[in-house]
């Protein structure tokens, strides 16, 4: 008999709940187990008995925790796509949300299929970084004397500490760091850490850039990531250490 293929589960978090009924039956047509949370509360009691594969995250309550305090609480504690689904569509308002670790950012109103292809998009990327092939015991990438830890996706630092990074950040690292020496453009970038599922506003690369630099800064003056004017970043790792 072939293996029971599971349903991908998805919880919606949104106070509409006319919304979450439209997106939670059209999901399910589609074949995926999905349920809704009104809000913060509702949301951690879900996560607590159900493990899910992906959230749709509203920015909005009228009560208790909003959005992005809802975000944070998510990086901190699970790890699974995240994709904010909002009527705010200022670019600051996804740039904060990059920078917390959301994976996508979708405005309302929005087109079904569009928000569909995301989330299968999503789910693709998070089961190839899931399956991992025979790998060393240390699977780990190093540049100097840091280290890119690809299992547990954190930046280790000259003097073994440890520093937590956000799906996008470890994302664009490990995609400059496999390609040291040669210029990427933003455009580039964008491809290598979104696939151009996130829509390419104009300082998320930037933004991204800048928060990876300052958690590269060892005090040497060493500059990973470098600017090259009218073209985009090349990283340029520093001396490997004996």
């Amino acid at each position: 008999m072939g293996e029971t293929v599971r349903m991908p589960r998805i919880l919606m978090v949104d106070d509409d709940r006319r919304m979450c009924g439209f997106v939670t039956k059209f999901l399910a047509r589609e074949g995926f187990s999905a349920e809704f949370a009104l809000d913060g509360s509702s949301m951690r009691d879900a996560l607590a008995v159900t493990p899910f594969d992906l959230i749709i995250l509203d920015l909005t309550f009228p009560r208790g925790e909003d959005g992005l305090s809802l975000a944070r609480t998510v990086r901190a504690n699970w790890h699974m796509p995240l994709l904010v689904l909002s009527a705010k569509c200022e670019t600051v308002d996804k740039i904060v949300c990059l920078e917390l670790g959301a994976d996508d950012y979708v405005t309302k109103p929005f087109e079904p299929r569009e928000l569909l292809a995301r989330i299968r998009a999503l789910l693709r990327r998070a089961r190839g970084l899931s399956r991992a092939p025979a790998e060393p015991p240390d699977n780990r990438l190093r540049f100097g004397a840091w280290r890119l830890d690809l299992d547990r996706r954190e930046l280790i630092r000259p003097d073994t500490s440890r520093v937590t990074l956000t799906s996008h950040e470890f994302r664009l690292l490990l995609a400059l760091a496999e390609r040291p020496g040669r210029v990427l453009s933003r455009d580039q970038m964008l491809d290598l850490v979104a696939n151009r599922q996130w829509a390419p506003f104009d300082r998320s690369i930037d933004v991204l850039v800048g928060k990876l630099r300052r958690k590269l800064d060892d005090g040497t003056g060493h500059q990973v990531i470098k600017t090259v004017r009218g073209e985009g970043y090349v990283f340029t790792p520093p001396p490997a250490q004996h």
